[in-house]
């Protein structure tokens, strides 16, 4: 398994093609004391970015 393929599947938004999707394959990114979410978006080449609380990121550093 890749480093960045997680177990726990989140919902993101792409806000290029205005709809939802869920993902396996993420990462977590931790900028400006705030953390997120990224993954590729399914319909383009670029990153789909979800912010996260802070119990939620802990929850997922755990779990990754």
């Amino acid at each position: 398994m890749p480093k960045d393929e997680n177990k726990v599947e989140i919902e993101f938004y792409d806000l290029k093609a205005k709809k939802k999707f869920k993902s396996t394959s993420w990462r977590l990114v931790e900028k400006s004391n705030r953390n997120f979410a990224v993954t590729k978006s399914p319909t383009g080449d670029y990153e789909c970015w979800k912010v996260l609380g802070k119990d939620q990121a802990a929850e997922l550093k755990k779990a990754a």
